[in-house]
């Protein structure tokens, strides 16, 4: 996990924490034991989402052709080591810089420090796991007819059918419970002799709505992310206090079944228990109705005022967890954003890979080139023609279509007015149409587009194509800006087939006209379209996109031409490699 990730996870994680703690603070007698102790599960939640993969974070779609790749390696003995072209005057490669957390220097300390401390838990939990399996072998199974007979009657009470198995050690002093598939209830060695047969049924019941409840594989749950998140002292304080909270939770559930005078008796006997109490600190795994006196103080005064729940309280309880739950997805966006790699699958037999790293020194790319006479692919970096990376201001070929389509704008009328604000850029400081806009890659204009068409339609619109990861988490103004929405290189020339020939099913005048407005020049009867883009990040750019095609007298070609490094990469310079790449092959 990159530095990044620990930061973001670290941010995601400290807030969750706090923002439960002042909901349990705040409304304190809004929420019943049971609902209190369910916020710390949307905790759970929260602390899973920096570690799942992206697409399960968004509705994406996998990209796979059909047949059996060939490779075919050809050097092209291209010997320039910095392509500079002239690209006159439709080459207004601009950008907007995006700001995040620069961890890069410390990444590598950040990285080691942390799997160094994840192997430190994980030599604890298993420590704590062997020291259970040998409690469980040394646990022999209960004999006395009267505690059996008890024991059913309280599986059935609770309508537990499964076989839970109770034993009894001589190595422990407080009852206890664990195990996940093979549920195991380990009571003290002739527990019978100090414990009335209510006492031993109070017991029974609270360890058997553990089991209920699934608070064994909750257990284990949290010592995974306890494991991942050590080195956040939030979360430490959050999980001892979701223990208590479960205890609390099942304590009140135990208290429902019992009367009055059983209530007060059910309380004496987790006093009593607690007398006899030594806390294990490797037990971490195991749900125990004893825990440390300061712990038990509060369990006391809670069934002291025990109460039953009324409907209003659960009306309350369940819209605090609604509000909370809203919060967490609001985290999503975060996380999605995070530069993650992302795949996609990609096996066509009209496939030739080439060696073009001539071009491409000093930077991480990759070209795509697809001849729709021939139907065939030439590919250069197999890898990184899969890879996913933000489009950036290639996306506005689709942005100005989506508009189009949507009659935010029309092909009489798509001009907008400068909003005044100040840009880096003299060109974009005043007004524009969609034809300057998109010569001057003019961010605002398209962004004014995005909000114009709507967030809930360009998901549509993107569905309707596959477009990428479709994920526009990031935010109407930046999801495609270093941000949410990702797209490979193959994927790229792919949209640009089916937006040539028009298999979106889009009105034909829509598609000429943005593809008029991407049209840079003509040359010896071929003419050359395309889109630059330019990843900004902190003011260094780290991502290059040249993509478009070429209309000759007898054939089109669609490429898509990526590049990245730590500060240089830029659609200019993507754009001159794939000039000298064109050239070279006889294209344009």
């Amino acid at each position: 996990m990159s530095a990044l990730h620990l930061a973001v996870s670290l941010f995601i994680s400290s807030l969750m924490v706090i923002v439960i703690l002042l909901i349990r603070k705040i409304f304190k007698y809004q929420l019943s034991s049971k609902w209190k102790y369910n916020l710390w599960f949307l905790l759970l939640i929260a602390l899973l989402i920096p570690y799942l993969p992206t697409q399960l974070l968004s509705f994406d779609s996998k990209l796979t052709g059909n047949g059996i790749q060939h490779s075919n390696q050809a050097q092209l003995g291209f010997t320039n080591e910095n392509p500079q072209l002239n690209n006159g005057s439709w080459m207004n490669d601009f950008s907007t810089s995006v700001h995040r957390l620069d961890f890069t220097v410390l990444e590598p300390v950040f990285t080691i420090v942390w799997i160094a401390g994840m192997l430190v838990m994980i030599i604890l939990a298993m420590h704590a796991w062997i020291k259970l399996w040998q409690l469980k072998k040394s646990a022999s199974a209960i004999t006395n007819t009267e505690i059996l007979s008890l024991f059913e009657q309280c599986k059935q009470r609770l309508n537990i059918s499964y076989p839970v198995v109770l034993t009894e050690s001589q190595r422990i002093n407080s009852p206890l419970m664990f195990g996940i598939f093979k549920p195991c209830i380990i009571l003290p060695s002739h527990a019978e002799v100090w414990l009335s047969t209510d006492e031993i049924k109070y017991i029974l019941l609270h360890e058997l709505h553990h089991y209920k409840n699934k608070d064994v594989a909750i257990n284990y749950l949290i010592v995974l992310l306890q494991i991942l998140y050590w080195f956040n002292p939030f979360i430490w304080i959050a999980f001892r206090e979701m223990r208590l909270d479960r205890e609390i939770a099942c304590d009140s559930a135990v208290l429902h079944t019992l009367n009055q005078h059983q209530r007060a008796a059910y309380g004496n006997t987790i006093i009593k228990l607690a007398d006899k109490f030594r806390h294990p600190r490797h037990f971490a795994m195991v749900n125990q109705i004893a825990s440390s006196k300061k712990e038990i103080k509060k369990r006391i005064e809670r069934i002291a005022h025990f109460e039953t729940e009324t409907k209003l309280v659960k009306v309350k309880s369940i819209l605090i967890f609604i509000l909370l739950a809203g919060f967490v997805v609001s985290q999503v966006p975060i996380v999605s954003a995070m530069p993650y790699d992302e795949r996609i699958n990609f096996d066509n037999e009209q496939t030739v890979y080439e060696d073009l790293s001539a071009y491409f020194k000093g930077y991480k790319g990759s070209f795509v080139l697809y001849d729709l006479r021939e139907k065939q692919y030439n590919i250069y970096n197999k890898y990184k023609s899969t890879l996913r990376v933000s489009p950036n201001s290639t996306y506005k070929i689709y942005s100005a279509l989506f508009a189009l389509e949507s009659e935010v704008i029309t092909r009489n009328d798509n001009f907008m007015k400068w909003n005044g604000h100040s840009y880096p850029y003299q060109s974009w400081n005043q007004n524009h149409n969609l034809h300057t806009a998109m010569e001057n890659s003019v961010t605002w204009y398209f962004q004014k587009m995005d909000k114009m068409v709507q967030k809930k339609n360009i998901e549509a619109y993107m569905r309707r194509i596959q477009y990428g990861n479709q994920n526009l988490s990031g935010g109407i103004e930046e999801y495609w800006l270093e941000s949410s929405l990702k797209i490979s290189p193959i994927e790229q020339v792919q949209k640009l087939k089916k937006f040539y020939t028009n298999q979106f099913g889009f009105t034909k005048k829509n598609i000429n006209f943005v593809k008029n407005a991407i049209k840079l020049e003509t040359k010896n009867s071929s003419t050359l379209y395309g889109k630059t883009g330019t990843g900004t990040v902190n003011w260094k750019n780290v991502n290059g996109w040249f993509i478009g095609f070429v209309e000759t007298d007898n054939n089109t070609y669609f490429f898509a031409t990526n590049i990245e490094s730590d500060n240089h990469a830029s659609g200019s310079i993507a754009a001159d490699i794939t000039k000298y790449i064109l050239h070279n092959k006889g294209i344009y």
